[in-house]
């Protein structure tokens, strides 16, 4: 199977793009599928410190880093690479995969790539998806709604959609359903990953003592999140080898 490249990003600040690529790795090690991920938030990465074995931290400017992340692909005998792209940071690195020929090669079928873009509920975070469209010819798209701050989204009505959406030929959009706060707030304070903090183990890997009622609603959002994934192409390719499933 060809390796798959899946890039987490916004040019909005503030719309969770990080919770997204937990969510992300979460779903994988749920369904056993390896991955690895880069946090290009430098020096301190968010993501990093929910998953110090899978994460390194990158700084996307520097070549030698962007080595790192694309040519160790074929290598690195794991199947999915997750890049957590830095706030603001979208339309940039997508200009420098273009330059750079990342893009091209996508669109050889060298790899396969996706890009969850993660947009807030204002026109200016819609105004995105027109700037971007130049990028996306061969790229698995996938809009993503982050509900977990309890961000009221309006819903698309047509001319918006036509507005939006025309020159974007495979749109699929998804919504992060919100979570329970307080139960966002312990995974946040125990610093583990949603799939840990449901199996009740520390850090350390140690048992825990998380609270029963919040691994509940982990568990329950961790579910509805499954059933949102279920529909993206590109994850349903990864986790099926790329076999269309009869």
């Amino acid at each position: 199977m060809k390796p798959t490249l899946i890039l987490v990003g916004a040019d909005k600040g503030g719309v969770g793009k990080t919770t997204v690529s937990r969510c992300l790795l979460d779903y994988f090690a749920r369904k056993n599928i390896l991955t690895r991920a880069f946090d290009t938030e430098n020096p301190r990465g968010s993501l990093h410190r929910f998953y110090p074995t899978l994460t390194e931290i990158i700084d996307l400017n520097n070549v030698a880093h962007q080595m790192r992340v694309l040519d160790t692909m074929e290598t690195a005998n794991v199947p999915v690479t997750v890049v957590d792209l830095k706030a603001g940071n979208l339309s940039y690195s997508l200009d420098l995969f273009e330059r750079i020929g990342v893009l091209e090669a996508a669109r050889n079928g060298a790899f396969t790539l996706g890009l969850f873009h993660v947009v807030g509920p204002s026109i200016a975070s819609l105004d995105e998806i027109g700037e971007l469209s130049k990028y996306l010819q061969g790229v698995e798209y996938v809009l993503t709604r982050n509900s977990i701050n309890e961000t009221n989204f309006f819903e698309w009505d047509e001319a918006t959609y036509r507005k939006y959406f025309s020159q974007i030929a495979k749109t699929q959009e998804i919504s992060i359903p919100k979570l329970n706060e307080m139960a966002y707030e312990q995974v946040d304070v125990a610093g583990v990953t949603f799939k840990d903090f449901i199996e009740n183990h520390a850090v350390d890997g140690n048992q825990s003592k998380f609270s029963f009622v919040l691994r509940g609603y982990v568990r329950k959002w961790c579910s509805e999140i499954d059933a949102e994934f279920a529909h993206v192409k590109i994850l349903h390719d990864v986790l099926t080898g790329g076999r269309t499933q009869a």
